[in-house]
């Protein structure tokens, strides 16, 4: 994955061959931990979504690269031998989050081998001609991208983020799942991971 800072990027992954990658509310909540712990560091997070076999991050990468001292490092990453220089891009910390997450859960449910699709992808939101595809798949259907001026690509983002229960029918109403942001933003909820005041700053409601 290409990042570049002071960009916007959406950021998802599912479960190998379309698998569960939460079993439990718990599993939900410890990947949460986990999106605390690498990627706030590197980037603010202005909209998530848990769903069981897939997830999704909006994200304003600010730090490619996180220095850490020999504590902060062994807190960060669950083996020692991960850390090179004590410096962490953002990346490699992706990869971390994922991986050790992986360990967790297939300890969780006595199963081996990856959880997760191979290639976590990643599509910029702020330069979309030049780093997406020229579609983009919305709760209201396909939208080609050389139609949407650079200010809505990331308001689609955030609204596609959010409609990703509904449209999977888990939910009738948005604020009804408990695992994506939209409850803190429109429900009242009082979450620990969204940057409010970035997702202002690009105009996005």
């Amino acid at each position: 994955m290409n990042f570049e800072n002071s960009d916007l990027y959406h950021i998802y992954n599912q479960g190998n061959n379309k698998t569960h990658i939460f079993f439990t509310r718990e599993n939900y909540i410890f990947f949460l931990k986990k999106i605390k712990k690498h990627i706030l560091p590197h980037a603010d997070v202005l909209a998530w979504c848990l769903m069981p076999n897939h997830f999704h991050l909006m994200v304003y990468v600010h730090s490619l690269e996180v220095s850490y001292d020999n504590t902060q490092a062994d807190n960060l990453l669950t083996e020692k031998s991960e850390v090179k220089n004590h410096i962490c891009n953002f990346n490699d910390s992706i990869g971390t989050m994922l991986s050790s997450y992986t360990r967790s859960v297939n300890i969780q449910e006595d199963r081996s081998g990856s959880l997760f699709r191979i290639h976590t992808h990643s599509e910029c939101l702020t330069k979309p001609d030049l780093h997406t595809p020229a579609f983009f798949n919305t709760e209201h259907g396909t939208l080609i991208n050389r139609h949407l001026p650079e200010k809505e690509y990331p308001q689609v983002c955030f609204n596609y983020i959010h409609n990703n229960p509904v449209k999977a029918g888990l939910v009738k109403h948005p604020e009804d799942w408990e695992f994506s942001s939209y409850p803190d933003y429109y429900a009242g909820r009082k979450g620990k991971i969204v940057n409010k005041k970035r997702t202002e700053e690009f105009g996005i409601v």
